[in-house]
């Protein structure tokens, strides 16, 4: 009987469909976009959810930042030292009003100031700086490459132009709705502050509530699937702007010696620009060498020595220290997350692409392993080839592991 029932025909059904990776795939995919499909035929009804979801992920953002960023001295004084949580977050909560005012009054004065004069000023430096480039391609030495390198400056002065217009037109069509931002960014000052305090407050309580709504046998692995999206997401949020603040810091220190103008405007606009991998930092060195060319020769020379003295230390120690390989994601994937996240949401692509993709990784690779244990298309990696004794066992311990 047990003969009989080993050396049953396989059908062509069973074959090609049941037991078959690839045509598995194509129906999961066929599934996917025949989801997809259908809602965006039904778009319509999930329109007011989608406004309301719009209308409240600003402080929810916000909150979650601050969360991220807050949340382990809130855990460690309550560990350490027993400090009831609220009292902490009342405190922290006094430090921040206090940082902020003092940061009102002192720094944003004069990096008002600054950026006012740059932006005043930037017209005339571009001018000067594309004229001095002009008058050394006139070297008859430079006579081969000079026709590109005019072509390459005409293109860039058609690009920035036109650019500046956009961006001009857009901000009067914008005009109009200009009471709603307005309205928008108020009640996120005013709500993001109390959806902090009590994720504060309650936050690792939220992990338990939302487990306890999946089935019993699933619970622990769900309980960690929500632990490991947390975990990626606080390790990114925190490494980012932890190293963001230090390229601010250190550049700040670095054109302050060496008396770049616009040099405090400058460090900051490299730290908000570090927020985006690899490019940031490049993107922000631009304008600075632009005006050190036009200051002088060797002011270009002290700015090339300040960046590579704040890229050694940034490659060296802090983002190895801070960031680490948390995500384990490779800088290929990553730029290609961030060029083409970009394409597709622009700046916020840019901002969230990465940790997205973290997001739907871990749930991706979960989904996956647990398929691979329960499904019978890979019972053929559970048998040993050599032995012909099933290690399920071991395969499942692998991936627990």
């Amino acid at each position: 009987m047990d003969h009989k029932r080993k050396t049953k025909r396989v059908t062509f059904f069973e074959k090609w469909f049941l037991n078959n990776r690839f045509s598995i795939i194509l129906f999961n995919l066929l599934l996917f976009f025949l989801i997809i499909w259908m809602f965006n035929k039904i778009s319509f009804v999930l329109n007011p959810a989608w406004a309301f979801f719009n209308a409240i992920l600003p402080p929810i953002l916000l909150a979650v930042i601050q969360y991220y960023i807050m949340n382990p001295v809130v855990d460690w004084l309550e560990k350490k030292w027993r400090v009831p949580r609220t009292v902490t977050i009342v405190v922290l909560f006094i430090l921040v009003v206090v940082a902020l005012i003092w940061i009102i009054n002192t720094i944003i004065p004069i990096v008002q100031g600054q950026i006012n004069s740059l932006v005043k000023n930037w017209p005339r430096i571009w001018n000067d700086a594309v004229n001095s480039t002009q008058e050394a391609l006139r070297d008859p030495r430079l006579h081969s490459v000079r026709g590109n390198l005019d072509k390459m400056i005409s293109n860039a002065q058609r690009t920035l132009f036109k650019s500046g217009q956009d961006a001009f037109n857009n901000t009067l069509s914008s005009i109009s709705s200009a009471v709603s931002i307005i309205t928008m960014i108020a009640m996120t000052l005013i709500t993001a502050p109390v959806i902090l305090f009590f994720m504060l407050k309650d936050g690792h309580q939220l992990r338990p509530y939302i487990a306890q709504f999946a089935p019993q046998r699933w619970q622990a692995s769900f309980s960690k699937l929500l632990y490991d999206i947390n975990y990626a997401l606080a390790s990114y949020i925190r490494g980012q702007i932890t190293v963001a603040f230090w390229v601010g810091i250190m550049f700040t220190i670095g054109y302050s010696i060496i008396g770049l103008p616009y040099g405090y405007a400058l460090a900051i606009l490299a730290g908000l620009l570090n927020l985006i991998p690899y490019f940031g930092t490049m993107i922000a060195i631009i304008p600075v060498i632009v005006i050190g060319i036009m200051t002088s020769f060797s002011m270009l020379v002290k700015i090339l020595v300040v960046f590579s003295i704040e890229q050694l230390i940034e490659t060296r120690l802090i983002s190895p220290y801070v960031m680490g390989n948390k995500l384990e994601l490779h800088p290929i994937t990553t730029i290609l997350l961030l060029i083409g996240a970009s394409a597709v949401w622009g700046l916020w692509g840019v901002i969230f692409g990465i940790p997205i993709y973290a997001v739907l990784k871990i749930i991706v690779s979960r989904v996956y392993n647990y398929y691979r244990q329960v499904s019978e298309v890979y019972d053929d990696e559970k048998e040993d080839p050599t032995t012909g004794n099933d290690t399920s066992d071991d395969h499942t311990v692998k991936q627990t592991d």
